[in-house]
């Protein structure tokens, strides 16, 4: 059997590699498909999106309700007042698949506006401050347990 995982990504992450990158780095979403397609243990597929769309974003997490599909989920700036996207994130969890906020870089190191997640309450687990290895490390999580999946 192959556990799919989404990896969902919000505004602006679509210019990672050339946006902030004392911040964010200098790699770019292809390279973190590649790191995670090389991260993913054995029956592990693993799909990077990024959208700049907050209602592309709740359907992607609505088809993974559905689908009970794992989310590893980087909300980028909805991620502090999106109430939608926490009610889709939401959805997911209280189905009882596994959804994990992952931030590249730690808010709570940057801006004050940045220090309050809407999402974090409602995930299984958040992840911050280790750049891409924040996203190996949540897949790392669901092949842990993915015995519950």
């Amino acid at each position: 059997m192959t556990t799919h995982v989404l990896v969902l990504n919000g505004p602006n992450l679509g210019r990672l590699g050339s946006r902030e990158p004392d911040v964010y780095g200098h790699q770019d979403l292809a390279a973190l498909q590649l790191l995670l397609d090389d991260s993913a243990p054995a029956g592990f597929t693993v799909e990077v999106r990024q959208t700049d769309s907050e209602s592309e974003l709740i359907a992607w997490l609505h088809g993974a309700v559905d689908a009970r599909t794992p989310v590893i989920l980087n909300p980028a700036a909805f991620t502090h007042y999106s109430y939608g996207l926490r009610d889709a994130a939401a959805l997911v969890t209280k189905a009882g698949v596994p959804l994990i906020e992952v931030h590249i870089s730690n808010p709570h190191a940057r801006e004050t506006f940045r220090h309050t997640s809407v999402i974090s309450g409602i995930a299984t687990g958040v992840i911050a401050g280790f750049g891409f290895d924040g996203y190996r490390m949540a897949l790392e999580h669901l092949a842990r347990i993915s015995t519950t999946l």
